[in-house]
C-alpha cells in the first residue's frame, strides 16, 4: 500500500473529510468531525499512519505484530496504534485496521450525527 492507495481506502468509506488541521504535513481524515486516521505526508523511509484501535485489540495486533503495529505515536496509546505498512500485514489487513477505526468513531458519535452520516 501506497499513500495514495491509503488515501483512495479512506475517502472511499463512506462521508470522510481529509484535513490538515496540524500543518501541511499532516494528513487526516475524519467522520462526523472526529479523526479516524492521520498520516505524515513527508515520509521517505516507507508509509506508516496512525489509527484509533479498540485498547484490548491494540494490546493483541502489537504482540502478534510486533514489527508492524506500535503504540500511537504522539497519540494515546492505549487507544491508537501506529502501523507500518508493507510489512507484516496485506493491503487487505490494513484496510480491516482503517475500518475497524472509521467504525469506531462513528459508533462514538451522537445519534443525530450517525443519522446524518447515513442520510437521514
Amino acid at each position: 500500500m501506497n499513500i495514495e492507495e491509503l488515501r483512495d481506502y479512506c475517502l472511499s468509506i463512506g462521508p470522510v473529510a481529509e484535513e490538515t488541521p496540524f500543518g501541511p504535513d499532516t494528513l487526516v481524515f475524519k467522520v462526523g468531525g472526529k479523526i479516524f486516521l492521520l498520516v505524515g505526508l513527508d515520509q521517505i523511509d516507507g508509509l506508516r499512519f496512525n489509527v484509533k484501535c479498540d485498547p484490548e485489540k491494540a494490546v493483541e495486533l502489537r504482540e502478534r505484530y510486533d514489527q508492524t503495529v506500535l503504540p500511537g505515536y504522539h497519540m494515546n496509546k492505549k487507544h491508537w496504534n501506529t502501523v507500518i505498512a508493507n510489512r507484516e500485514l496485506n493491503d487487505g489487513a490494513l484496510e480491516e485496521l482503517i475500518l475497524h477505526s472509521y467504525s469506531l468513531i462513528v459508533e462514538s458519535l451522537p445519534a443525530k450525527v450517525r443519522q446524518e452520516l447515513n442520510g437521514g
